[in-house]
């Protein structure tokens, strides 16, 4: 499944990012942001993401980001990376360390006018090998950077590929640059390696061999549907949300039967050493040989899921009081928003059922069920998983069509303003 095309933005990198921090609009009304759940069910991994950061001092820095910077990256926290510097690098000035938008994992929805960076390396992960957390972080932050973009107009211009030049002298990858490093060359667990630890058969190399292929095909279903031009209003990200989300469910749903029927071809040893191999996938190059005999032992680390649902539990030990006053960090400041806009009592009224629909897009379970054991139940999650998004999407699409349909041009223009200034 490997191509020509490039990888990742692949830079030695002292850190990761630092904790995530609230920001919020430019006006009064309080802080929008970093989404938290309502009634705990947002935080996934952030606390073990912090504790593994706690040591750690320096920040990515997005600076000399250029497209022949752009090489393969083979694990999921370098993807993470180089996601999180081409999504701040074009956002005002590339100054940030880090963007409100921002998943709780570190990685980031949108890049630009792209959404959904590396999906297909990110479906793939969470197939393969179960590293599910890239999948499951998606969900509210999107769709709320869909309605309010951080990205002012001035900000895209980095990303278009006539406009490789960004503020300041730097260059960036463009979109189609992006989506076509989203490559099978990014797997945790290449298929070369699935052949040698089962010793298959010459049928079930064929099997393998149409499963490949699928996959193959599966990626080039998702980067055509990479977003041609530069979306102007929210309207059109959140269209461009829905055209990658369904992109996305097709891919899958086109690999389900060779899955499928692969996986049947595999006797119940086989089918074992297969599951084994997503089990303690690395996520940091081996030590070097010298280094390694004097090692010291580490204590084993919890999976992704597991630490996921710890910090659920914490979330759901809290007092109501407590889980309501992180609810208020979610909603808008619907009153300010109104009051800006100029908003009549129809206009109010269709901005409250745009905030409820995306809001019910916080119900969804933040974390991947720890029974996924096997491909093929991975694989039937996650496009569930998927679908469910995409119809949170579609409502969302419905209700913004509703608010929009109803504003004159200057009050289209105040909204589309409300975005960039969050985190100014």
């Amino acid at each position: 499944m490997k191509t020509a095309a490039g990888g990742l933005i692949l830079v030695v990198l002292a850190t990761l990012l630092p904790a995530v921090a609230e920001a919020g609009f430019g006006f009064r009304g309080g802080p929008v942001g970093v989404v938290r759940s309502a009634m705990g069910r947002v935080l996934s991994i952030a606390g073990v993401r912090h504790a593994r950061m706690a040591a750690r001092h320096r920040y990515v820095r997005a600076a000399a980001m250029q497209p022949r910077d752009i090489r393969p990256a083979t694990r999921p926290t370098i993807r993470m990376q180089a996601t999180a510097m081409a999504a701040l690098a074009g956002w005002q000035g590339g100054r940030s360390t880090q963007g409100w938008w921002q998943h709780a994992d570190g990685t980031y929805g949108w890049v630009g006018p792209l959404f959904w960076p590396f999906a297909y390396g990110d479906l793939y992960d969470t197939v393969a090998t179960g590293n599910a957390m890239s999948v499951w972080s998606y969900g509210y932050r999107d769709i709320n950077a869909a309605i309010f973009t951080p990205y002012a107009a001035s900000d895209l211009v980095a990303y278009e590929a006539s406009n490789p030049s960004g503020r300041r002298g730097r260059k960036f990858p463009s979109t189609q640059e992006l989506c076509n490093a989203d490559t099978g060359d990014f797997a945790s667990l290449p298929p070369e390696r699935i052949e040698r630890a089962i010793q298959l058969s010459e049928a079930q190399r064929a099997g393998l061999d149409e499963l490949n292929a699928t996959w193959a095909s599966a990626g080039e279903t998702i980067r055509a549907a990479c977003p041609a031009d530069t979306p102007a209003t929210a309207l059109d990200r959140v269209r461009i949300m829905q055209r990658r989300l369904e992109a996305m469910v097709k891919a899958l749903a086109a690999v389900q039967p060779p899955l499928q029927k692969f996986t049947s071809l595999l006797d119940d040893n086989q089918k074992a050493k297969l599951n084994a191999l997503a089990v303690d996938q690395p996520n940091a190059a081996p030590a070097r040989t010298h280094r390694a005999r004097h090692a010291v032992a580490r204590e084993p680390q919890p999976s992704p899921a597991a630490a996921c649902q710890a910090a659920q539990q914490k979330q759901a030990e809290l007092s109501l009081e407590q889980q309501a006053a992180q609810f208020e960090t979610v909603k808008w400041p619907i009153d300010e928003i109104a009051a800006n806009l100029h908003l009549d009592a129809t206009g109010r009224a269709t901005l409250d059922v745009l905030q409820d629909t995306a809001l019910r897009s916080l119900e969804f379970p933040p974390c991947p069920p720890e029974s996924l054991k096997t491909m093929p139940a991975r694989l039937n999650a996650t496009k569930a998983r998927l679908e469910t998004l995409l119809q949170s999407v579609k409502d969302t699409s419905d209700a913004l069509d509703d608010f929009y349909v109803g504003l004159s041009d200057e009050q289209k223009a105040g909204f589309e303003a409300m975005g960039p200034k969050r985190g100014v």
